[in-house]
């Protein structure tokens, strides 16, 4: 599965396309700079700037703010990385991705695979397609501690140690705050939440310790925007997003361990299986995204060995704002978007999770668990 090289992304002309065109002409200082210098400092640009004084002030305006805009993604990158640069081989690197058996993490582990990168996948389901010589499958039930510690074992035992953890699996139930039951909430937190907690206690100790690792924690843009029908989806997703920002603060402060990197992903509505009956009301400004398309910003990410946050698609940028907005557009937002689960028919891997869970305190905790995103 090679890596998309189109000028338009695969979701076609949509409001990206346009930031990518803004951000490569009128905020890019590689560009305007010598247009402002030849209009300086030239005889011909001169002659222009005095015949088009609106023309000349709008460069330099749009330069300042390409400069600002330069300045601030470059301080951003030193303080999210701690100042501290380090080096990765992805010929010893080992990966684990939980939901690795198809979707987004399906699309991952074929990347990395390709590549030769060592990935392990923690999944309850088979594989769904074929998996290189690099790619290792662990039957795993995420929601167990128990179990988590117990793959784990194993992995460092036929694997190695992992350096790279990228917690992708998910859940959504598509059901209201009343409609919803006790075990659905339940099931809900424990894959999209606390899952993450299990799985870095079992892999983060040792990135601590050779100060070189990453945890990729795959949220959602509902970390900002909660909607009808998916109210504890979106919850937690807020607390994951949380845990990335506190695990981050963390490891600078109280493990000392500043070269270990963090990745928070806020991605959109994907086309997998678990959001099958979505309806998307922004096309244009929040379109349906490939797998692939969230598969290559993780991967890419992670070849960089850079902490960072991913936005797909690039409008979520202004989601985080929606809490400062005025609460007449808050209110009216989310009760608009009551259309976009109401089709909803989403694909569960455990249908009945009353009885999932039954089965997992007859078996002290070793049960199913389903980990698709």
């Amino acid at each position: 599965m090679p890596m998309h090289q189109g000028f338009l992304p695969r979701e076609g002309f949509k409001a990206d396309t346009l930031l990518k065109i803004i951000r490569g002409t009128l905020l890019n200082p590689n560009l305007l700079l010598p247009l402002l210098l030849l209009a300086k400092y030239t005889k011909k640009g001169q002659d222009l700037s005095i015949l088009h004084p609106t023309a000349y002030s709008r460069l330099k305006l749009f330069l300042g703010l390409g400069v600002i805009k330069a300045v601030n993604s470059y301080l951003s990158q030193r303080v999210l990385n701690n100042g501290v640069d380090d080096e990765y081989d992805w010929k010893k690197e080992i990966v684990v991705i939980t939901g690795g058996a198809g979707g987004i993490g399906g699309g991952v582990v074929k990347l990395l695979g390709e590549m030769g990168v060592k990935v392990v996948v923690l999944d309850i389901q088979p594989l769904t397609y074929e998996a290189g010589p690099t790619v290792h499958y662990f039957k795993c039930d995420i929601t167990s501690p128990k179990t988590i510690a117990a793959v784990a074992e194993k992995i460092r035992a036929q694997v190695g140690e992992p350096t790279v953890l990228i917690n992708n699996a998910g859940v959504v139930q598509g059901r209201t705050i009343l409609d919803a039951s006790e075990k659905d909430i339940k099931f809900t937190f424990d894959v999209n939440t606390f899952a993450h907690y299990w799985t870095v206690k079992e892999f983060l100790p040792s990135m601590i310790k050779n100060n070189h690792g990453m945890i990729v924690t795959v949220a959602s843009v509902a970390s900002w925007v909660t909607v009808p029908n998916m109210v504890d989806y979106a919850a937690s997703k807020a607390a994951a997003l949380s845990f990335h920002q506190g695990l981050t603060a963390e490891l600078a402060t109280s493990y000392n361990a500043p070269k270990v990197r963090t990745v928070i992903v806020n991605q959109g509505y994907t086309k997998t299986p678990l959001f099958t009956g979505y309806n998307n009301d922004s096309p244009f400004l929040m379109p349906a995204l490939e797998p692939d398309t969230v598969a290559e910003a993780i991967v890419k990410q992670v070849l960089s060995g850079k902490s960072n946050q991913i936005l797909v698609p690039g409008f979520a940028n202004i989601l985080p704002f929606l809490s400062g907005m005025p609460h007449w557009y808050q209110n009216r937002l989310r009760e608009k978007n009551v259309s976009i689960m109401r089709g909803f028919r989403g694909r569960k891997v455990v249908e009945d999770v009353e009885r999932f869970y039954e089965e997992k305190e007859k078996e002290k905790g070793v049960g199913e668990s389903t980990v698709l995103v």
